[in-house]
Formats: structure tokens, sequence, C-alpha cells
């Protein structure tokens, strides 16, 4: 659904807070762009697991980035399958 979804939009399709769903988009190869905000903070003893864990692996080819506050970067990346 959602790769017919994508062929028939005129507009880019957005995902946000479903880590499930994205791993699955990515791994199935419907993600054009990853933007990954990054935040100024350790947390080596409440750090939980990787964010893009059970995705498969990618190259990020990085398009644009920024600095937000003048410590958060505004990352995006075009992912590429690792073969």
């Amino acid at each position: 659904m959602v790769r017919q979804l994508k062929a028939t939009s005129d507009r880019p399709l957005r995902s946000q807070a479903s880590l499930a769903l994205n791993w699955s988009l990515m791994a199935a190869g419907l993600v054009d762009r990853i933007q990954l905000t990054v935040f100024p903070v350790i947390s080596a003893k409440t750090g939980a697991f990787p964010v893009f864990r059970g995705a498969g692996d990618f190259h990020l080819e990085l398009l644009e980035s920024r600095t937000l506050d003048g410590n958060t970067q505004e990352l995006v990346y075009r992912p590429t399958p690792r073969r």
C-alpha cells in the first residue's frame, strides 16, 4: 500500500515517531531521505538501543545540514542499501 501511495502521490510522504514502521519502510527500500536531529547529549547509562536496529545496512549520502540553535544539528541523508 505504501509503495502504491508513494508512486501515485505528487507530495512527499513523511513518517514520524513509529520506529517499527520506519524500519519496515527502510528495509523495503521505500525511504528516499532520512532526517536526523542530533542533540548534544550522552546517554551511556540510560540509552536503550540503536534507533535503526533491524532496518538493515545502508550507506548515507549527506544532502543537507544546518545548525538549529548553536548546538543541535539537523542532517538530511539519502539512504542506499549496502550489499
